[in-house]
């Protein structure tokens, strides 16, 4: 057998169902091999229109589907066109393996036509890479790969095969999953028995505690342990935009997501707890604000499978190392027949308050469309559906409006890739063809990767892909507006935007256009029961700011956008120590010379 075959081989051994890809002249011994895999019925291939494309689909699969995505990119342009999705899958620590062509390995070295070290380009954005100098080890670089993207911490890793080993025979000997251990490669620990006892002991005494849980625990699986844990000791529960589906979010212990657009009774929650459980996060900036401002008053448990991100930016009282699962299932056993016993009621109710007097607001029915009345208008129409989006104000918007289930919220959330949407949407309905599944994109987003409106056609699938079009990229005319004096530098979109609605025809899907309130949801919903894939245009108000807001450098506590309700302010007057300004408001800071108080 060959390399090619080799490779083949070893991916139906793993399991792997379908790949997303694009040919070239490098990799064509292995799509040759392809050909017959397929006519052989191990696999499907799905043809992308762009190699990043061929990312976002497999790393959404991934998501989606708990398994490891897998995508075939050429050498040279080809594979620095994977750049991005691989950066998105390790910011987001999706297991996904991409598999590359290369120059034969003569060449290599000699800037032969469409050479490019992707080997090198890719090193801090994967967790392990090879380069497949000879066939025989194809086998067990496919096991490796398989074990290392899909244990501990998952994320991205790199098969690069030059061309020759593609089509050098050798006596082919299969590898099988799991039987294949690269040196020095190790499993997490389990959980330490005394950072459980710790952990409990903190739990058992704090009267404002919060559950923050984040993308950790959906790569465990860890959701009905969340439930459970925040059930059994009255938790409220704080997601971060990893972490949505974690847990229900009409649950009444749910708070929503905190962070830079989180609701206000989330950070609001998070500023004033006595005691902060972060379970599989990394406190990263968009949900922390100002570090030192943020849990001011709690200790902190932090369980976390990476032993790296534990005490990065936080340094926890109670650290737990091991994967979310494990740890929360050792948690739930040693606290048998434990239980809140009233302690967090007062706390709770505080919340309470604050969620009816801090509410996510739609804007009134005046006017033109606003972008909330469309996201709130497909939860109620689809509220089962799988959820991908682009990023910006759409994104945020998403996130704060609709309540999705374990592994049907899909978004790029670290890298923040514009252009993720469609393809993910892609990756999942291949993955669930009689799913529904929905992409929520904005106008400048979605022609980052308008291309694969072919790749929805050519195989049928039937994404909808719905547009909050405001002429802009949003957000980044939100920011202009707030914090560059309105200076809108390169942000407005309506110059050149095509006609979406005759661009998706074109493509052979059904375009949609939508303009009028007051048929708004019968045309959503029109477009939402059509077999096929579709793209609805919707225009919303072109200023509409995504509220609430936490300014860069500013607390959590430090919302704008938010009604005034001096009643409820979580902190009462006080004086700086520093300056001597006096602030009865939320701050945990001095607004004056920014001094904790």
């Amino acid at each position: 057998m060959n390399g090619g075959y080799a490779l083949m081989d070893a991916l139906r051994r793993h399991g792997v169902e379908h790949i997303f890809g694009y040919p070239g002249g490098a990799i064509l011994p292995i799509y040759d091999e392809l050909h017959k895999a397929e006519s052989r019925g191990w696999l499907k291939h799905i043809l992308v229109r762009h190699e990043q494309g061929g990312t976002h689909a497999a790393d959404a699969y991934a998501r989606a589907t708990g398994k490891v995505g897998v995508c075939f990119g050429t050498s040279g342009p080809g594979a620095t066109n994977l750049v991005t999705g691989i950066a998105t899958a390790h910011m987001d620590s999706v297991p996904m393996v991409v598999i590359t062509g290369q120059v034969p390995r003569a060449a290599i070295g000699t800037d032969a036509f469409q050479e490019t070290d992707i080997f090198g380009i890719t090193l801090p954005i994967v967790k392990h890479s090879w380069v497949v100098r000879d066939p025989r080890d194809i086998a067990r670089i496919v096991a490796e790969a398989f074990l290392i993207a899909s244990t501990g911490r998952p994320g991205p890793v790199l098969i690069d095969v030059p061309k020759d080993v593609g089509v050098e025979e050798f006596d082919y000997v299969p590898v099988e999953p799991g039987t294949a251990v690269p040196p020095g490669f190790r499993l997490p620990p389990a959980p330490r028995a005394e950072a459980i006892e710790a952990a409990l002991g903190l739990i058992r005494q704090a009267r404002r505690p919060l559950l923050y849980v984040g993308g950790g625990a959906i790569s465990s699986g860890a959701h009905a342990q969340v439930r459970q844990l925040a059930e059994r000791f009255r938790l409220p529960v704080t997601t971060t935009l990893m972490g949505k589906g974690a847990f229900d979010e009409k649950h009444p212990l749910a708070v929503g997501m905190l962070g830079m657009h989180g609701t206000a009774y989330a950070n609001f929650s998070v500023t004033e707890c006595d005691l902060l459980i972060a379970v599989g996060v990394r406190f990263d900036d968009r949900v922390t604000g100002r570090l030192d401002g943020f849990a001011p008053r709690a200790q902190v448990i932090h369980i976390d499978i990476d032993a790296a991100e534990v005490g990065k930016t936080r340094v926890p009282e109670v650290p737990v190392v091991g994967d979310v699962r494990l740890a929360l299932d050792a948690l739930l056993q040693a606290s048998a027949g434990d239980g809140a016993e009233g302690r967090t009621e007062a706390w709770l109710q505080r919340i309470d308050g604050w969620k009816q007097h801090y509410p996510l607001v739609v804007p009134p029915p005046e006017g033109e469309i606003a972008p909330q009345e469309v996201v709130v208008a497909l939860r109620d129409l689809a509220p089962d559906a799988y959820y991908t989006t682009d990023v910006g104000q759409h994104q945020m918007w998403a996130a704060q409006f609709l309540h999705n289930g374990p592994r049907r919220w899909i978004s790029s959330a670290g890298l923040g890739t514009m252009g993720f949407g469609m393809p993910a949407a892609m990756g999942v309905q291949t993955a669930f063809p009689d799913a529904q599944v929905i992409c929520v994109a904005g106008d400048a987003s979605i022609l980052m990767n308008i291309q694969e409106l072919g790749t929805l056609a050519q195989y049928n699938l039937p994404v909808k892909v719905v547009v909050l079009n405001n002429g802009w990229q949003g957000m980044v005319r939100q920011w202009q507006e707030s914090f560059y004096e309105e200076r809108y530098s390169a942000s407005e979109m309506t110059g050149g935007m095509p006609n979406f609605e005759a661009l998706a025809a074109a493509f052979g899907v059904r375009g949609v256009l939508i303009t009028e309130r007051s048929r708004m949801r019968e045309q959503l919903a029109e477009a939402l029961a059509h077999p096929g894939p579709a793209f609805i245009d919707v225009k919303v108000r072109r200023n509409e700011n995504c509220y609430p807001m936490v300014p860069p450098g500013a607390s959590n506590a430090q919302m704008v956008g938010l009604p005034s309700h001096p009643e409820l302010a979580i902190a009462t007057t006080r004086q700086c120590g520093s300056c001597g300004a006096s602030t009865e408001s939320a701050y945990h800071f001095c607004p004056s010379c920014g001094a904790k108080l």
